[in-house]
């Protein structure tokens, strides 16, 4: 019998847990380790999306587990007005990273903080309160934040906060605007979404925020050229672009920070998930001029964890490893790779309508049909589990508006043979669960 079958932990897991989104996997997970999680059976599962899309250096990296040894001991937790070398430390080397003027750093717990802090900000020292989000996007669960996001959680929870906007992403493979020539025409579609904008509009924008790749949308990259043109619309109006980078920043696309693809500094940049490399520790980094502003108009954003001294550490020590270990360049090669064995796959499984993405964070899109790229969902849900029992963990995102899309996003620490593995099990399950489907069909 499997100890992952123990009854009074599945008991007491479903008499005292809220459940919080979707189903759990019926495991029970004891350790992790590199780019492996082991069940309560000792069986190692290849960890394909790091965790909650976190654990850039992989699970238990050393260097990381001395970092929380040491601070554990002698430096964990303050109080919120007083200061500590690693706080200082980090925010400098964090601004020595980031594009442009990005120089001042406030260091939190979680994306939807950081996110919740920029949107703060930006209404502070705009005088305004209208915020612009995709409608594919994923910034947090917390009021602001939830409130700029679209992909999923909007129903049933009441209005949002006043000034909440949306315009779609960009998709090449599902484009709405086109091209003679049927590509993505993604400059008519920006400007088609900033006229509705323009039109819905009380005259107070405040900022745009956006990902470089909406993860939670199915890995929707913005196009090369788009996040210059989305700056020019938001100086325009005199609005500030928040970006944010809690998936794709800290080398995981193969640039300390996808938005340098573009040339585009914004002006405000928060970071989270891979800055703590799966702790809790993210960060907001804007100028000198906004933060004088929004300092010179009272600007408060006081929490128990902000500048706490032991996240702070461990966040000094993921930009030491990742500069020290070339795991931006890692990210590039790894992750041509992963690319070059998905596109194999796709030419071998009509179902795979598209792969896309950047460095090691890329989607895999299912279809029924490549033609009418009719969403796969029961597929994918198939695949994932027959994923699962091969001993490879997959998350996959189901929008109604797209297909399912596997989000594939292994550590950075990822070898060769661990990529090659995790291809040969998805291969493998892919065609078990087509085969299957075909059979009770």
């Amino acid at each position: 019998m499997s100890r992952n079958n123990d009854p009074q932990f599945w008991q007491q897991a479903g008499r005292h847990l809220v459940r919080y989104g979707g189903s759990f996997e019926p495991l029970i997970i004891e350790r992790a380790q590199g780019c492996f999680v082991y069940d309560a059976d000792g069986r190692g599962i290849l960890d394909f999306t790091s965790g909650q899309m976190s654990a850039l250096l992989g699970h238990s990296h050393p260097d990381i587990v001395a970092v929380v040894t040491e601070y554990v001991r002698k430096l964990d937790h303050l109080f919120s007005g007083m200061l500590s070398r690693p706080v200082v430390e980090l925010a400098e080397q964090i601004a020595r990273h980031a594009p442009g003027e990005l120089e001042r750093c406030l260091l939190l717990s979680t994306g939807a903080e950081s996110n919740e802090a920029a949107i703060r900000m930006a209404k502070l020292v705009t005088g305004r309160h209208e915020v612009v989000a995709f409608t594919q996007s994923w910034h947090g669960m917390t009021g602001s934040a939830a409130a700029a996001t679209y992909s999923a959680g909007r129903k049933g929870y009441g209005p949002t906060a006043a000034g909440s906007l949306a315009i779609p992403a960009p998709n090449a493979y599902r484009p709405r605007f086109t091209t003679q020539d049927g590509e993505l025409d993604w400059r008519r579609e920006l400007d088609d979404g900033f006229e509705q904008i323009d039109r819905q509009s009380t005259g107070a924008l405040a900022a745009f925020i956006a990902e470089p790749i909406l993860s939670s949308g199915g890995i929707l990259e913005l196009p090369p050229g788009y996040m210059a043109a989305l700056k020019g619309k938001c100086s325009e109006r005199g609005m500030l672009l928040i970006v944010d980078e809690a998936q794709t920043g800290v080398g995981r696309t193969g640039l300390m920070f996808a938005c340098e693809r573009d040339g585009v500094a914004p002006d405000i940049l928060t970071l989270s998930k891979t800055l703590g490399a799966g702790l809790p520790l993210a960060a907001m980094v804007t100028t000198a001029a906004i933060e004088d502003e929004a300092h010179a108009r009272g600007f408060l954003f006081y929490t128990t964890h902000v500048s706490d001294p032991l996240p702070a550490a461990v966040g000094l020590k993921v930009l030491q490893v990742v500069e020290r270990d070339g795991l931006v360049e890692r990210a590039r090669t790894a992750g041509e790779r992963l690319t070059r064995g998905l596109l194999d796959m796709q030419s071998r499984h009509a179902c795979i309508g598209d792969v896309r993405g950047r460095g090691l964070l890329l989607g895999l899109e299912l279809v029924t049909d490549r033609e009418t790229k009719k969403p796969a969902f029961e597929l994918g849900e198939a695949i994932t589990r027959e994923c699962m029992k091969r001993g490879l963990s997959m998350n996959i995102v189901k929008l109604p508006s797209m297909g399912g899309v596997f989000r594939i996003a292994p550590p950075l620490t990822i070898s060769d043979s661990e990529i090659d593995l995790g291809l040969e099990l998805l291969d493998k399950a892919i065609e078990t669960a087509v085969r299957e489907g075909v059979n009770r069909g």
